[in-house]
């Protein structure tokens, strides 16, 4: 089965693309598709700890809508990985950048970043 992956942030520069066709064994999960991109990154110049703490932190919508885990692919089913956000500036520390932080989310915002993405990939922005 092919699903169709959308990459948004650090990952699109991990895989150099926004998104790509994946092919999977019928009845695939989110948790195997994660697998299987996650070694396709494994030799990358990330080092490993921040790779884990990356793979770690990802949310994943499946057809706009939290999947987890658990969740059953099919074909043609459209996967957006959102990594966490950056965290901006911590006015304590003089300007130093916090770093990544996990971005919880829930279903309406995984739908909404999907939503914006969509709809600014069809007004042709390279994004």
């Amino acid at each position: 089965m092919q699903v169709r992956v959308l990459y948004f942030g650090v990952l699109q520069e991990l895989f150099g693309t926004a998104g790509e066709p994946v092919e999977l064994p019928d009845g695939a999960t989110v948790g195997a598709l994660v697998r299987v991109l996650r070694d396709r990154t494994s030799n990358q110049a990330m080092g490993a700890k921040e790779q884990e703490r990356l793979w770690r932190s990802i949310a994943v919508a499946v057809n706009q809508e939290y999947g987890s885990p658990g969740a059953v692919l099919r074909e043609a089913d459209e996967v957006a990985l959102l990594p966490p956000v950056s965290g901006g500036r911590d006015e304590g520390k003089q300007g130093m950048s916090q770093g990544l932080k996990p971005w919880v989310f829930g279903a309406f915002d995984v739908r909404a970043k999907a939503r914006t993405y969509l709809r600014r990939k069809s007004e042709g922005h390279a994004d």
